[in-house]
């Protein structure tokens, strides 16, 4: 890997960071297909241009575009699935190798654009060989990368005074393109499909915002406040903090109305 590609390579990171994490449009494909399978494939990251995605996506949506991205760019990208306590492939993320190693010798980095992290994380090597962990001053979030052995690798995340928690446990070997669809198709059908979930980072201003079941999250570098949404203001509302067009809002909310 050469600077001209790692330049690159943040400039993608860049402009994904435009699009806004939602399920709706999830939402509203399966609705449409009534097939996880038919869903997956009208999803606008398979036309690797993210100024023509519907809404945004969730993290299988935002780490395809970027696997196939990476792949057009002759890189070698492994798609990983994340473990969420007892819920086995409950997130997905991504690792990229740098056999040149760019900086300090061959090195992998983490891609997690579905958890708002869009800086690639240089992953650290396990004792003896390492530290075992790595720790990124981003904003708001903090973000630190524990790896006890060479087969696991751990993802937590704090700030604004708020303690790190765990959040994802990543098997760094990675799994088939095959196999992310497989866990795509099941993520479909999931818990979190039956309400909205929304999720932005305006990077520059170094504030995040999250909605989930009727409740809007601010957080910044000084912490954080949640306001509940009346449902009277909840299209105009979301419509205005996350960008989405208030008639993908109202369609995907009269799916979840249907009994």
């Amino acid at each position: 890997m050469n600077p001209e590609i790692w330049n690159q390579i943040q400039t993608i990171c860049q402009r994904l960071s435009t699009v806004t994490y939602e399920n709706l449009t999830k939402i509203i494909r399966l609705e449409s297909t009534g097939s996880s399978t038919a869903a997956q494939h009208l999803d606008d990251s398979w036309q690797n241009d993210v100024d023509s995605w519907m809404g945004g996506g969730t993290c299988f949506s935002m780490t395809w575009h970027l696997y196939q991205v990476f792949m057009d760019m002759g890189l070698k990208p492994r798609l990983v699935m994340g473990h969420k306590r007892k819920e086995k492939n409950i997130h997905c993320a991504l690792i990229l190798p740098d056999s040149e190693g760019l900086f300090s010798g061959p090195q992998e980095y983490l891609f997690d654009p579905g958890y708002l992290i869009f800086d690639p994380l240089q992953m650290p090597s396990p004792p003896p060989f390492g530290t075992g962990d790595a720790f990124f001053p981003l904003v708001p979030n903090c973000v630190k990368l524990v790896r006890k052995s060479m087969e696991q690798m751990e993802l937590w995340t704090g700030g604004a005074g708020s303690p790190m928690k765990l959040r994802f446990e990543y098997p760094v070997a990675g799994v088939s393109p095959q196999e992310f669809k497989e866990h795509w198709n099941e993520s479909f059908y999931r818990e979190m499909m039956t309400y909205p979930v929304l999720n932005r980072l305006d990077r520059e201003r170094g504030i995040q915002y999250y909605y989930q079941k009727g409740n809007l999250v601010t957080r910044d570098k000084n912490g954080s406040k949640m306001v509940k949404i009346e449902k009277e203001k909840q299209v105009s509302t979301l419509s205005e903090v996350f960008g989405i067009h208030p008639e993908i809002i109202e369609k995907a909310l009269k799916v979840l109305e249907k009994p």
